[in-house]
């Protein structure tokens, strides 16, 4: 461990609380099972989980707490939500670490902190009335865990959460999926959207990243079921997961679910360890679409490439095929709800919707930093 790696960790323990009873569980000889992600670590006194950043002191499991590593107002499609507070800001913040490995993370600067001597970030240090207040300055009615994975900050998300829920914002989680039942069920009182990364539909990719496939797969099916709105993601790489076999399979299992899960299928650009793979095609992006649509799926977005995939970004009445909102990549051009139904047929559109929504996007499309 770099020096100043060895500093970021000791600076994160000094800024840590007991973690939430519901996600820990004690074990023989001062050990604790961690319950905030599906690897359900057994941290042993002085080690760490997975993760890196909860930890066992004194036979007692210790947590982020007190810190954001990302701090922005995000335009809501950029989460990616499409069905929840369109053309709205999200404010979005994040911590350190992560549960998985992604050679190809985007947010990897945030995500593999105490993992790659390369990914410092310094933390700021807040409340959750700071966060809060920011939301609430910037007329944002929705805010987000993100940047790293929320699951392994959970406990600190919650108390920002219920701060949130006191000045009536909606709150979310961006998330890789890698959840306990015991974290959902936690999570609930709190959260109302949740984005889930599906990265693929082959155990062996899932290993290479860090976890199980069928851990995310039960994990989706049981956000749905408890009442999450819960939107889909793949990123797209060329020979990872591109195949008409794996797309179709994925778009299956979703569609067996529900129909109206939104899936978003967005194109991969070179980053972090896998600068040497091709940036995904609009023909690509457009075949997912299709195939998505032949499994059954009502809403597939094609999306990072704007303007080159036709009208396959914008929402379409599953009913009627009335154009209902229309995007220019991040930004809303035209909004067309009537509250959550189709002003043309009156049918029903899944989502979290506003009665009077903006008829365009309310910012610039584009995320704008936050300073504290």
């Amino acid at each position: 461990m770099t020096k100043a790696m060895l500093g970021l960790k000791e600076l994160l323990e000094d800024h840590t609380a007991p973690g939430a009873e519901a996600l820990v569980r004690a074990e023989k000889d001062g050990a604790v099972r961690c319950l905030a992600c599906g690897h359900r670590c057994l941290v042993r006194e002085g080690r760490a989980g997975v993760c890196k950043v909860r930890f066992n002191r004194d036979g007692a499991l210790r947590v982020p707490s007190g810190y954001v590593a990302g701090l922005q107002c995000d335009p809501i499609e950029k989460k990616p939500f499409y069905h929840a507070f369109p053309g709205r800001d999200a404010l979005s913040f994040g911590m350190l670490g992560c549960d998985l490995h992604c050679a190809y993370c985007q947010n990897w600067v945030t995500s593999q902190a105490l993992r790659d001597e390369v990914a410092v970030s310094m933390p700021q240090f807040v409340t959750p009335r700071d966060l809060v207040m920011k939301a609430v300055e910037r007329e944002a009615p929705v805010i987000v865990s993100t940047y790293n994975e929320p699951l392994i900050t959970a406990d600190w998300a919650a108390e920002v959460f219920e701060e949130a829920l006191k000045a009536e914002l909606v709150c979310g989680f961006v998330s890789n999926g890698n959840a306990t039942p015991e974290v959902l069920a936690f999570l609930k009182p709190y959260v109302s959207l949740y984005k889930v990364d599906l990265k693929g539909f082959r155990e062996r990719s899932y290993r290479a990243l860090g976890c199980k496939l069928h851990s995310v797969l039960d994990s989706i099916g049981e956000l749905h079921a408890m009442g999450f709105w819960v939107e889909i993601v793949t990123l797209i790489i060329p020979d990872f997961n591109d195949s008409d076999e794996e797309l179709g399979e994925m778009a299956h299992f979703l569609a067996g679910i529900s129909k109206d899960i939104p899936w978003h299928v967005t194109a991969f650009h070179p980053d972090y360890k896998m600068n040497d793979t091709d940036r995904t095609s609009a023909a690509t992006l457009t075949r997912a679409w299709q195939l998505g649509k032949e499994a059954g799926l009502n809403f597939v977005y094609p999306g990072n490439l704007p303007g080159r995939v036709g009208e396959r970004e914008n929402t379409c009445c599953a009913q009627c095929g009335t154009t209902l909102i229309r995007r220019h990549g991040f930004y809303v051009v035209e909004n067309r709800m009537q509250g959550g139904t189709c002003p043309n047929c009156a049918q029903t559109v899944p989502g979290v919707w506003e009665q009077t929504p903006p008829r365009e996007s309310t910012g610039s499309g584009v995320p704008k930093p936050i300073y504290l």
